[in-house]
Parts: C-alpha cells; structure tokens; sequence
C-alpha cells in the first residue's frame, strides 16, 4: 500500500531538496563560469575540478553515510551540515584576484593560484555538501517513504534540479557574471540561505525510526563493498552500474553547457530560452515518478534515454535559438526523468535499515565515476576547441556540439546494462 505522506514530510522534503539542488547547481554548473570568466580557467582545469569534487562527494558520502547509520540519526547531520554547508559558500567571497595578489605577493600568477584555491574550497564545501544532501537527506528520503511511494517521493526529489537550474538562472539574468562584485553577492546570498534551512531543519525534519547499527563503524564503511553483500543485492548492483554510465554521459556535456549557450551560441538571453524548457521538463519529472510506481523499470527507463538522446540529436545538428530550445527541452526531460527513475529503483532494491550505508555506493555511480570521466571525455573532445582573446590578454577556449555527439555514444552504452537490469527483474517476479 502506498503511504499517505504528511505535508510535513512533503515540506521537508521540498524545502531541503530545492535548496540543496540549487546549491549544487552553482557549484557543478556555475563554478566552472565562475573560474572560466575570473581565472580564464583550462577545459582540464574544468575537469580537474569536477573529477576532485567528485572524489570528495563519494569518500564524504561513504564515511558519513555510514557513520549516521551506526548512530542511527539523521536530522543532526542533515541539519548542521547545511549550517556549515552554507558557511563554506560565503568562504568563496574571498576568491578574488586582488585579494589573492595581497594575501600571496610572490605567486607568478594569481589567476593560476585562483584556480587552485577554487578547486580546494569546492572540496571542503563538497565535504559538509555531501555529508548533508548526499549522505544523511538521501537516507532520510529512503527512510521514510515506503516502497509503495517511493516513485512519487522521487519524483519530487529528482524534478528540484531543474527547479533550481530554473531559480539559480533567473536569479543570475540580474547578474555581469564578469564582475567580481557579482559572484561576492551571488555567495553571500546562497550561502545565507543555506544557512536557514539548516536552522529551520531543526524545527520541521522528522528523525526517522532507525536502530543504530550493531556492526562496528568500519564495517558498515566496507559493508557495501563485500562479495557476499554484492551477490546477496545483484540487482542494486547491476542497477548502480548502468546509473553511473547514465551519469557519465551528462557529465561529458554538463559542466561546459552554460559557457556553450553563452559564449559559443552567442546567446545571452539563454535563460529567457532555458527557462520554459525547464518548467516544462520539471513538470514531466514530477509526473514520470507516478508513472515509475505504475508501470515499472522497464517502461519508464527507455523513455527516459529516448528524451535524453533525441535532445542530443538536435543540440549536435541545429544551433539556432528555437531548435535549441527543443533539443534541451528533450534533453534535460530526459536527464531528470532518468534521475528519477534510476532513484527510486535504487532505493527500491536498497536493504531496508541500511540506507547510510549504501548512499557511498550511490554517490560512486551517480558523482565519482561520472565526475572522473565524463568531464575528462569532454575535456578530450574540446582538446582543439576554438580559442578567443580576452581583454586581459588570456585565451579560453570555446566548447563546440561535439560534447553532445560524445553524450550520445555514451549513452547507447547503458543499453546492454539496463538489458540485464530487465532480466533480473523478469527472474525476480
């Protein structure tokens, strides 16, 4: 039976999910314009960037999934996390040019140590980030919504990326991303935020009814790694591999797609046409939840890469401004209808009681691997991009379609995982 969730429950999870997705919009959509426009940053600084974040998220998500699991809480870790999740944004106020040259005289250059510290303090804001979203909120979801529901809680949970790419694009449309003024409020402003849903958390999360786990700390660390617990959850298993080459194939486009609608396309009202693409496909996530819980894996998995690919076709072959609002209409429908897809299954054929434990597991299919190689694909493929001059005498270079045309053979790859995926679920009923 499906639950009837409180609107309690619905309130958290909006409020926590909304906020935290926009926060990791800024950082894996908006970090790279950050250092690309103030440090004249490198497609490998990019990707240098994203594959350490990555690696941060999933040890972070491994080590304090497990640790709230043998506590057997999770508000504190939700909670507190966002508090200092928050803090660690405003630290990014600090990253400028001026700043860098008075606080290190002797650097060569305080564009390239720009972009060092950027890639650090993205590491420790991914530290109190992952230990807050990644590990502890996404173990509560799977806490507290029963198999039944879990589909509809997802569904929600999977549409607030596209909701906060929508608030986080609307919000910066009143922004010269080429001041350094504006990324001081930008960090200033989400930073706060953060900060208040942290407190506000106290107040409005429900502990979930979880036993502290009897095992020893380091064994629920390694708990999800063991042979035996592999071939006990084959399914998990399987359903995690063909999520992370789901994953990769975004990430080969996703952290340079803003500098492509901007400074490729030339099109500077990219919000004005991201922004109905977005409500749209928000609203289709929402509902492909339901249609997960009705009608299966199977059914909602291959529409999911059907969107997700024809958007791929079109952002490869057209460029002007109304094909390119379909193509990323079908393209991100299908990435976030995907998400929730891959997520529900996930939690679906996850071990009842030991959430914590496996969000390290989900991080390295959905941020880890896809974080090393996907960027690192796209870097590859953008190795001979066009360059420009800048005012400052700096060169970067401009990322072309061919990121799409690389998403797209990628993404035929899942195929024959999600194939056994079918098999496992047939033999299984």
């Amino acid at each position: 039976m499906k639950s009837k969730f409180s609107g309690r429950f619905w309130l958290a999870l909006t409020l926590f999910s909304l906020i935290g997705q926009v926060a990791w919009v800024v950082e894996n959509m908006y970090f790279n314009v950050f250092i690309y426009n103030m440090f004249s940053a490198s497609a490998s600084d990019i990707s240098l960037m994203v594959a350490a974040s990555a690696i941060s998220a999933t040890l972070t998500t491994v080590f304090m999934g497990a640790l709230s699991d043998k506590i057997g809480k999770r508000k504190i870790f939700i909670c507190g996390g966002y508090i200092l999740w928050g803090i660690s944004i405003f630290c990014f106020t600090l990253l400028k040019t001026d700043i860098i040259s008075a606080l290190f005289p002797l650097t060569v250059s305080a564009a390239s140590l720009g972009v060092s510290l950027t890639i650090i303090l993205d590491c420790v804001m991914t530290f109190f980030g992952s230990t807050a979203n990644d590990a502890a909120f996404n173990a509560w979801i799977t806490d507290s919504a029963d198999t039944g529901g879990r589909g509809a809680a997802e569904g929600i949970n999977a549409m607030m990326p596209l909701v906060a790419i929508l608030v986080v694009f609307g919000g910066f449309m009143f922004f010269d991303l080429s001041l350094s003024s504006s990324w001081t409020l930008i960090f200033s402003i989400i930073g706060s935020v953060v900060i208040i849903i942290g407190v506000l958390g106290f107040f409005l999360i429900k502990e979930p009814e979880i036993e502290p786990t009897e095992a020893g700390y380091f064994s629920n660390i390694f708990f999800g790694f063991k042979p035996s617990t592999v071939k006990a959850n084959s399914l998990l298993y399987i359903s995690l591999v063909a999520f992370s080459v789901f994953n990769i194939s975004i990430q080969i486009f996703m952290p340079y797609l803003i500098i492509y609608y901007e400074k490729s396309l030339g099109m500077e009202n990219y919000v004005l046409i991201m922004a109905p693409a977005i409500i749209v496909a928000a609203a289709c996530t929402a509902f492909w939840g339901k249609v997960y819980d009705k009608k299966g894996f199977k059914f909602s998995v291959l529409f999911s890469i059907l969107f997700l690919s024809l958007g791929y076709i079109i952002l490869f072959f057209i460029k002007s401004t109304i094909p390119v609002f379909i193509g990323s209409l079908f393209m991100m429908s299908g990435y976030l209808m995907g998400m929730a897809v891959f997520g529900a299954a996930i939690r679906d054929y996850t071990p009842k009681g030991k959430a914590g434990m496996f969000q390290g597991l989900r991080i390295f299919s959905q941020v880890l691997v896809p974080g090393v190689i996907g960027p690192a694909i796209g870097a590859a493929v953008l190795k001979n991009a066009e360059t420009v001059l800048n005012n400052d005498g700096t060169t970067s270079f401009l990322p072309n379609e061919n990121i799409f045309l690389a998403a797209l053979i990628a993404i035929t790859a899942v195929m024959p995982v999600i194939s056994v995926v079918f098999k496992k679920i047939k033999a299984k009923s």
